[in-house]
């Protein structure tokens, strides 16, 4: 595994930067996250969608179904790839500091 400084600190990545370390996340190694994912600056909608990812995945160790977001946050499929253009999964996933989901390429 890669290693990279995010928000100040060392933290392992997997070839896509996915942290691996996901105990090590907060709100400066997210922001450092969606800067790669050009969803920078965050704003409030941007917060809203990560924080649910990141409480979902605290609960169920994995990600919710995309149906299920678009429900529980109330933004549909086209307003969250214009928030985080590499999509749910790849983009908004990897800011909220979860490891890649299965499924995505």
């Amino acid at each position: 595994m890669l290693k990279t400084m995010l928000g100040g600190i060392e933290i392992e990545i997997d070839e896509d930067g996915f942290i691996q370390e996901p105990g090590k996340w907060n709100k400066e190694v997210a922001e450092d996250l969606a800067k790669t994912e050009n969803a920078y600056p965050m704003s409030e909608d941007h917060w809203k969608l990560v924080n649910y990812l990141r409480e979902y995945f605290l609960k169920y160790e994995i990600a919710p179904a995309i149906r299920m977001l678009c429900k529980q946050t109330g933004y549909d499929l086209k307003t969250i790839y214009k928030m985080f253009p590499g999509g749910p999964a790849k983009g908004a996933c990897k800011v909220a500091g979860m490891p890649k989901p299965t499924g995505c390429v």
